[in-house]
């Protein structure tokens, strides 16, 4: 425990006291630990107080331990004016800020799940901080700054590589290996570093090319999984739909369909003609 503060929380149904316990949990995540303490203190506080203690547990807002990550990249102006307009977009626009701080945390959510930790204490605690001010904004900012972009992102984020299923998964404690980390707060710089670079590029997309054009590139092998493609077939259904995109032309399942419908009656032309021959 490193201290404790106190605080009025106030609404239209009163008000309560608030008792926040800061605890440093090292290398852990420390939710049951924290929890613990929380829950420990009870009876002494009721005792102390003469007043009922209602809710013992942890807060997934840790303001109190905030990660930073700052991108400085040359960067074409119009490409560079776009994203800062983007950016602003987001600030004005609740609705568009969900997208884009959901856009963050796809970058930092697969590491996240993947080292064994809490995804959606994670996103919890981002949308919460999202919306420090009143309102729900972006959690980047972008500038520029001569011929620079600078973007920067900063998050509440307590994440551990000790205890839990971080300690006890085989998969979780394999991937910290291949990250290299030897600190929960190492971990932490570099979800916060991938979220900010996942945010450069969806805006990237956003202001150039369009968001379609790249999310259906990757959609392509799923529709074609979905259409029914042998694995021998699939890399070829996936070069059409993509010639589809290039031509402009929407690509959904039932054009999926179609097009393997098609390879696969050219491919028994091709066969017949063989045999013929």
């Amino acid at each position: 425990v490193q201290d404790i503060v106190c605080r009025m929380a106030s609404g239209p149904l009163g008000s309560h006291f608030v008792l926040h316990v800061l605890c440093d949990s090292c290398d852990a995540m420390g939710a049951n630990l924290i929890n613990q303490i929380c829950e420990s203190l009870k009876p002494f506080l009721e005792k102390i107080t003469k007043a009922r203690v209602g809710i013992c547990v942890l807060s997934n807002l840790v303001d109190s331990k905030l990660v930073s990550a700052k991108l400085v990249v040359a960067c074409d102006e119009a490409l560079a004016r776009g994203i800062v307009e983007a950016n602003l977009c987001a600030q004005r626009d609740p609705y568009r800020a969900a997208t884009h701080n959901k856009g963050i945390l796809n970058g930092i959510d697969p590491i996240v799940l993947a080292t064994g930790n809490d995804w959606r204490a994670v996103e919890a605690g981002a949308h919460a901080y999202a919306s420090r001010s009143g309102r729900y904004e972006p959690l980047t900012r972008w500038s520029v700054d001569g011929k620079h972009l600078v973007g920067e992102l900063q998050l509440p984020l307590s994440l551990g590589i000790c205890g839990g299923m971080t300690k006890l998964h085989p998969t979780s404690r394999v991937v910290l290996k291949i990250l290299g980390v030897s600190s929960a707060s190492e971990l932490a710089r570099i979800c916060v570093a991938v979220g900010l670079v996942q945010n450069f590029a969806a805006l990237k997309a956003l202001v150039s090319d369009g968001i379609v054009k790249g999310h259906m590139k990757l959609h392509a092998s799923n529709l074609a999984l979905a259409a029914g493609a042998l694995p021998e077939e699939i890399p070829l259904l996936q070069q059409k739909l993509l010639e589809r995109l290039l031509q402009q032309k929407p690509i959904h399942g039932n054009e999926a369909k179609a097009c393997l419908e098609a390879l696969r009656l050219e491919k028994e032309r091709k066969l017949l003609s063989e045999e013929l021959c």
